[in-house]
């Protein structure tokens, strides 16, 4: 087994490098002493630039995006910022070589199995029309879709970009939603439901599986949200027992959740459950961006993030309403003195 020991935060100039990384650019150059290899370096700390230069790039394999190499070399810097100059690569299988997946990837601070058993959860308590409950169950047990879902990205950037962020995604989608209903009776809590765990599925297809970041081909070509309602097809079609107007709203939901034909949606939300499931998706996604975006300033502390494309704007860390001191126990808060209002 292969144990990585140097990440790229821990690299600095003078240090010499011989470890595993994941390659998330490869590029074959020529210089004028002969061709040279540029390379994108990554794992769950950071990137890093690096190069192999003639003659060491001549006895190089063929290298690509998403392959796990072990590179040895020295950190020296370009343009003040880091850089690895290499002498030697060698490709990795990651399965034989026993590599862990999340020190290459960020992953979610959840299992998933956890979050997947939360959706269950929420799948015996709210779905009480026997055909949703089975459809679901058939569905998320299946082996060839549980095993796509378990460590998909939410997305390659912006929101939930990292290994299990389509569970994370799905499950906090399904407590907006469950939480909607509790404001709003009249939704139809179930068909909601179903559509909030589906909704991204397709994700799980659009991603390439593995560290790469990167789509697929049917990802480009198709889209997750057709790639989803490709995946459901089969158990919608064994689905007997499911209601044919269940079905046909179920699929409006998954196809209407960006909300916009300019956002991606085949279909504007026409339904009350249409509109709750794509205001839920759109803002677990951009809590997620903020979060993220904001992560580097200290608890406590105020400051701007960098600017975000995805939202065209800077977000700020304000200033947070204290929390009750400690000393401020129950008991002297019973002797506050609250007096009537007066009309």
């Amino acid at each position: 087994m292969t144990r990585k020991q140097t990440f790229v935060h821990d690299l600095s100039p003078g240090q010499t490098v011989d470890d595993v990384f994941v390659l998330t650019e490869a590029r074959l150059g020529q210089a004028k002493n002969g061709p040279f290899w540029g390379l994108t370096l990554a794992d769950n700390s950071g990137e890093v630039p690096a190069k192999i230069f003639s003659p060491h790039s001549q006895n190089c394999p063929e290298l690509a995006a998403g392959m796990v190499v072990r590179i040895r070399g020295q950190v020296g810097t370009y343009r003040d910022q880091p850089q690895v100059v290499a002498d030697a690569v060698k490709i990795l299988d990651p399965d034989a070589e026993g590599l862990r997946i999340g020190d290459f990837i960020p992953s979610s601070e959840r299992e998933p199995e956890d979050m997947l058993a939360d959706i269950e959860r929420l799948c015996k308590r709210h779905l009480e029309h026997k055909p949703w409950r089975t459809l679901c169950r058939k569905v998320l047990t299946a082996p060839e879709v549980k095993s796509r879902i378990m460590k998909a990205p939410g997305a390659i950037s912006i929101h939930h970009a990292y290994a299990g962020g389509l569970l994370e995604h799905t499950l906090a989608v399904c407590n907006l939603c469950m939480s909607y209903c509790d404001l709003y009776p009249n939704l139809d809590r179930q068909v909601l439901l179903a559509a909030a765990i589906f909704h991204d599925l397709g994700k799980a297809w659009e991603y390439a599986e593995g560290p790469a970041r990167e789509h697929t081909d049917m990802g480009r070509l198709l889209g997750h949200i057709q790639l989803g309602l490709d995946v459901l097809e089969p158990f919608l079609v064994k689905a007997k027992d499911l209601e044919p107007e269940l079905k046909m709203h179920l699929k409006h939901l998954i196809l209407s959740h960006h909300g916009e034909l300019e956002f991606g949606s085949p279909k504007r939300p026409k339904t009350a459950e249409a509109f709750a499931l794509h205001f839920a998706d759109n803002m677990d996604a951009k809590m997620n961006t903020v979060s993220g975006a904001l992560e580097d300033i200290p608890d406590g502390e105020t400051g701007w993030s960098q600017y975000l494309r995805a939202l065209s704007r800077p977000v700020y860390r304000p200033f947070h309403t204290p929390k009750p001191r400690p000393e401020c126990d129950k008991e002297e808060s019973n002797q506050l003195c609250l007096l009537p209002l007066k009309g």
